[in-house]
């Protein structure tokens, strides 16, 4: 038996219309008014609504539209209105049948069954389109997916839709699944590398200006301490466009302060005198970045993530100790003493890490070297850091630093880029 939910504003022609629906075998589960009606659909779930309004106005209007949003029904109007508009507008609103002038019994049957069938096509025309929909979105998905690794890992377009479909298949997942991961993952290891190049260039500035204070190397770290100012503006830009403001945004403005202050104290002569109070700034700096940092890794589900923090973090601590080195030496006294007990701590921070990454699953040969290659670049800053206080060991410095940095910026890069940290 179909059951109706009756709704109008005139009592008597309801219970009328409410009759003729019961004498045809219509289930009626009772009638309300429109600022009932979606309660009532919601709640006793009819096959069909139908409406008797004489003169139907928005009210109704908005009660069968909020009905469509909420919990799509066949919708049933019998009117005795014949304005063409408002015809127009009930069958926007959601009705499916508009019936002028009267419900005779004989037809109501047919009347609710025809607002029926014309909900299901209705329905079916919706999924269909919602399919569509998706399968052009997922379309676009994949079609960006296949450009991230034909760009980062240097595929042939074949190879790329191959190793997608591959890792959908082993996954049990859709394509455009597999490819949304890859998009996020991308996404979430840029992050993660571009706030780490920030704590970075933290400490690269100090050691530039220590080495400019120290009267060394001024030709190289004269350029390439304008480069690390500049690189800092570019990274920060990057950052405010790529992240949710809604989600970073505090984290990004704890970053303005420091930087802004730190990027004017440079334009003082470069003094062993000032290095401090530089070295403070930067400090903040640095703080702010690791805590950026730390919340981007937190924010992305996929655990390649610490090893791509943990890699970037490297380029940090190769910096650090550089600049350590050169304070240790520059400051003299209680804040060089300290500089040198930092140094030390620095290295503890640096072999552990080095010996993780050694460890870490998210390997290929290609990384495998380069950590190689960074152990001996390692070594070499240390023969450096343990003759900062000579002409000569500050250049063997500055060359050593710069040189670990390179490595560890292309190995961060590799993993960000590795298959494992895009498709996880």
């Amino acid at each position: 038996m179909i059951s109706a939910l009756l709704a109008s504003s005139d009592s008597a022609g309801a219970a009328a219309l409410s009759a003729d629906l019961s004498s045809v075998g219509i289930h009626v589960l009772g009638a309300f008014g429109c600022d009932a009606l979606v309660r009532e659909a919601v709640r006793q779930a009819p096959d069909v609504v139908v409406c008797w309004e004489p003169s139907p106005g928005e009210a109704l209007f908005r009660a069968t539209e909020m009905l469509a949003a909420t919990a799509a029904l066949p919708v049933a109007l019998f009117t005795l209105d014949a304005d063409a508009a408002k015809i127009e507008r009930a069958l926007r609103a959601g009705v499916h049948e508009v019936v002028v002038n009267g419900h005779a019994a004989p037809r109501l049957r047919s009347v609710l069954q025809t607002a029926m069938a014309r909900f299901r096509r209705e329905q079916e025309l919706r999924e269909a389109m919602a399919d569509l929909t998706h399968r052009y979105e997922e379309r676009k998905l994949v079609d960006r997916a296949k450009g991230l690794l034909m760009s980062v890992r240097q595929l042939p377009e074949e190879e790329a839709f191959r190793v997608l479909r591959t890792a959908a298949m082993q996954a049990n997942l859709r394509l455009g699944q597999v490819a949304q991961q890859v998009i996020d993952g991308a996404r979430s290891a840029e992050g993660v590398n571009r706030a780490g190049q920030l704590r970075m260039l933290s400490q690269r500035i100090v050691k530039l200006q220590a080495l400019l204070a120290a009267g060394s190397g001024a030709d190289e770290a004269a350029p390439r301490l304008a480069a690390s100012v500049e690189r800092v503006e570019q990274t920060l830009t990057l950052l405010e466009r790529q992240l949710s403001s809604a989600t970073f945004g505090d984290l990004l403005s704890a970053l303005a302060g420091p930087w802004g202050e730190l990027k004017s104290a440079l334009q003082a002569d470069a003094s062993a005198a000032e290095l401090p109070a530089i070295d403070a700034l930067a400090e903040r700096l640095l703080d702010a970045a690791e805590r950026l940092t730390a919340a981007l890794e937190g924010a992305g589900v996929k655990p390649t993530l610490a090893v791509i923090n943990l890699c970037g973090r490297q380029r940090m601590l190769s910096q650090r100790l550089a600049k350590q080195a050169l304070l240790g030496v520059l400051l003299g006294g209680e804040a060089g003493q300290q500089a040198q007990q930092a140094a030390r701590e620095t290295m503890e921070a640096f072999e552990a890490a080095l010996a993780r990454l050694r460890a870490a699953p998210l390997s290929s040969e290609e990384i495998r070297a380069a950590l190689d290659a960074s152990t001996q670049a390692w070594h070499e800053l240390l023969s450096g850091a343990a003759q900062a206080g000579s002409e000569g060991g500050r250049a063997v410095l500055a060359r050593a630093s710069e040189g670990l940095l390179e490595l560890f910026e292309t190995l961060t890069q590799r993993y960000e880029h590795s298959l494992q940290a895009l498709l996880g």
